[in-house]
């Protein structure tokens, strides 16, 4: 029998990317780079810190089945260009916003989901676009102004690193601060945080920390959902008080947990993320 040749992360991203329809928006003096798959209603995914459209690679494929999904690379991020400082939400939720006036015209609807920081920006572009935006799905959002942050101490890497040193460091960093199940974190999840902290120029600084999503709140029009990992290391000691928040502008808040899961889950757990985005995106806003 002929051994099973196992795909390289590298192969497994540049697969993955080659089946996407490559869109441009303008964002300040340069270009926002989104990719588009599939068809049916849209579903806009928005990555987290540090990350890029890859930060829902195991997601793509399946939504792309029942939804036309779009996953921009968010200005200073991945291969989008750097947006003008200063470096603020609002910025980043601009550019969003404008760029899906262009690839879904008013006044089409769209479900949006955003993953941690992006959780902050689709809330920001959500309260912009009011009625346009149908469900918006929170997972692991900052921006609440949450109180009890816990204190992570994560690994720092040197230029003059070896590679397989480098390796190590963000491996570790990822079990500290993203995954929840040490056995997860495989050689694509290390490949991808390499490369997508290696990419990002956009200065978050205490944008996750801030309220800022917490005073849009009541502009919102959509439905607010979220899914959350039972055992992330950000929100899963605060995650009543996460619920509270929400449910004050949603009070019929629908949030569901994946328990065992950690903060990167739709990463980490992303069969049921899958199965969860397509109940809560199936039922009237």
């Amino acid at each position: 029998m002929t051994p099973e040749v196992l795909e390289t992360p590298a192969a497994s991203v540049s697969r993955i990317d080659s089946l996407a329809r490559r869109k441009l928006t303008p964002s300040g003096t340069g270009s926002m780079v989104w990719r588009v798959w599939g068809d049916g209603r849209p579903l806009v995914l928005l990555h987290g810190a540090s990350g890029s459209w890859t930060h829902w690679i195991r997601n793509i494929a399946p939504l792309a089945r029942h939804f036309r999904v779009l996953a921009p690379d968010m200005p200073g991020f991945g291969d989008s260009d750097t947006p003008p400082e200063p470096h603020t939400a609002d910025v980043l939720a601009g550019f969003v916003a404008s760029g899906l006036n262009l690839l879904v015209p008013p006044p089409m609807e769209f479900d949006m989901a955003g993953f941690s920081f992006g959780g902050i920006i689709a809330g920001l572009v959500a309260a912009r676009l009011e009625y346009r935006v149908r469900t918006l799905v929170l997972l692991g959002a900052g921006g609440l102004a949450l109180a009890g942050a816990p204190s992570l101490q994560l690994l720092q890497t040197r230029p003059d690193m070896a590679p397989a040193d480098l390796e190590r460091v963000h491996r570790e960093n990822l079990r500290i601060l993203m995954i929840a199940d040490p056995q997860k974190v495989d050689e694509l999840a290390v490949f991808l945080q390499i490369e997508n902290i290696h990419r990002a120029r956009f200065k978050s600084g205490t944008i996750p920390a801030s309220g800022i999503l917490l005073h849009a709140l009541p502009a919102i029009r959509a439905r607010i959902t979220g899914i959350s990992g039972g055992c992330d290391a950000l929100l899963g000691p605060r995650l009543d008080d996460y619920r509270r928040v929400l449910a004050s502008a949603q009070p019929d808040l629908d949030l569901r947990v994946i328990a065992g899961a950690g903060h990167w889950v739709t990463y980490e757990a992303a069969e049921e993320v899958n199965a969860l985005l397509q109940d809560i995106l199936s039922a009237n806003p």
